[in-house]
């Protein structure tokens, strides 16, 4: 039987997009190659590059188009409220797509079109009081916190979704009340208190405590 023989069926961007997306729902970004995606797609990695350069580029495309989907809310006048708000909207938009935080913590690649919170933190920093310096301090801690916990959730979500107590669980439901006490009285609750959402009640006194 004759094999199939000429140049691959042309890819667009979005099918790109869209392939590279579930590449790394399943193997997470270090599964992400261009080798990998070219399979995913039924092409090769030469019909890649007429799209993006290498992975960089593609990881690029693919901060752009999250970006872009983005909603910007309306934030509230007052500089406090106003950070805190903008801080909940960041997290709110990248709680579903922990994979750019993870890209995002590497201080390297970022999306332009997602400069619009860390824009918005440090501009209700300066409008708090804060130097221009030291609001980009602010919204390092903001971000850093932020990042932490969704990336912390998630891991959590995965690990709860494979089934069956953790090693963690039944360290806690067995603690020693004398060595102990505190943690030993909330030992059998541990998974129900840890996995309530705090982040807001942690982000305002960030805030209580960065601005003046």
């Amino acid at each position: 039987m004759p094999t199939r023989t000429g140049r691959p069926p042309r890819i667009s961007r979005a099918e790109i997009v869209t392939a590279a997306q579930r590449v790394i729902e399943q193997d997470g970004v270090s599964g992400l190659t261009m080798r990998r995606l070219a399979r995913e797609v039924g092409s090769t990695p030469m019909a890649l590059y007429h799209h993006v350069r290498d992975k960089e580029g593609l990881l690029l495309l693919l901060l752009d188009d999250y970006a872009a989907g983005i909603p910007r809310p309306e934030l509230p006048e007052e500089p406090g409220e106003c950070l805190v708000a903008a801080a909940l909207a960041m997290r709110e938009a990248l709680s579903g797509c922990p994979w750019v935080v993870d890209v995002l913590r590497a201080d390297d690649l970022l999306s332009v079109g997602a400069l619009w919170y860390p824009e918005k933190i440090i501009d209700a920093a300066v409008r708090a009081g804060l130097t221009i310096e030291a609001a980009v301090d602010a919204y390092r801690i903001v971000w850093h916190y932020t990042a932490g916990e969704i990336g912390g959730r998630a891991a959590a979500g995965k690990r709860r979704a494979e089934g069956g107590p953790t090693y963690r669980e039944r360290v806690f439901a067995e603690l020693d009340a004398e060595e102990f006490p505190r943690l030993a009285t909330v030992g059998a609750r541990w998974v129900e208190l840890t996995a309530r959402d705090t982040y807001e009640h942690g982000l305002r006194a960030l805030a209580t405590g960065l601005l003046p």
